[in-house]
């Protein structure tokens, strides 16, 4: 479902991935860990075709993103639900308006689109707030309200970037346990988080852990792990684009 290799990103002077592969099979769970700065929120962005690629390959379901065009971004996010850490929420409209936008968008009937807010609004505990504009709502019902907008659509794949960010413990597994059903589902999701206590309550999930833009530690066959920069530097492909390679452009 996911498949990444030999990829690497840079702002600028900065390295913020350097040479990551693994793969994800339908269903597959990952805690993605790693302190901040590691490169969690840049993979989620390029897996979600936010960012550009810039160096190796990713495929996401049935499409390759290194021929992606401007135009079929909208049709990768069909299958891709994510959510943020800024939640990207619109304040103005209310937490139905926004569970229900991304139905909207892909032209569902008005009754399909109120049935299926209702239903995830009620999983989240959101279902007394719909009427509430956003900009009303606490830190943490915003975050809810974004979760459930990237639930409501059934995605095959579902990114989340710190989602718990905001909320409390109990809250926190709730979500988790909301995540796993969508995976008995035959979703494929990887969960961007700093909780230890989370990543323990559930010992069968896969793990990967980023540091300084690297996989340094995965749980599954999946993933490959460096455990120094160097020792990514020479596993590095050589350039097709005619730039110099990784080690001499960090």
């Amino acid at each position: 479902m996911i498949h990444v290799r030999h990829l690497s990103h840079s702002f600028g002077p900065h390295w913020a991935l350097k040479d990551c592969t693994f793969s994800l099979e339908k269903g597959d769970f990952v805690f993605l860990s790693g302190p901040s700065g590691a490169g969690k929120t840049t993979l989620l962005r390029l897996l979600y075709g936010s960012l550009p690629l810039q160096r190796g390959e990713i495929r996401v379901g049935d499409m390759d993103l290194r021929h992606l065009k401007p135009d079929q971004v909208p049709l990768l996010r069909r299958q891709v639900g994510v959510v943020f850490q800024d939640f990207k929420i619109l304040p103005l409209r209310t937490v139905q308006q926004n569970i229900a936008l991304p139905l909207e968008v892909r032209g569902l009937a008005p009754q399909h689109i109120e049935r299926r807010v209702r239903a995830v609004a009620r999983a989240l505990g959101l279902d007394g707030r719909l009427s509430v504009r956003c900009g009303q709502l606490s830190g943490g019902e915003q975050q809810r309200v974004a979760i459930a907008r990237a639930f409501v659509v059934n995605p095959q794949v579902l990114l989340a970037d710190e989602p718990t960010g905001n909320l409390d413990p109990e809250l926190s597994l709730r979500l988790v346990e909301l995540f796993k059903q969508f995976q008995a589902y035959g979703a494929t999701v990887l969960f961007a988080t700093h909780s230890i206590d989370l990543m323990r309550r559930h010992p069968g999930a896969h793990i990967m852990r980023l540091e300084h833009g690297m996989i340094t530690n995965a749980n599954w066959p999946g993933a490959q792990v460096f455990r120094s920069p160097d020792e990514a530097f020479r596993a590095a492909p050589p350039e097709t684009d005619g730039r110099s390679g990784l080690g001499e452009r960090l």
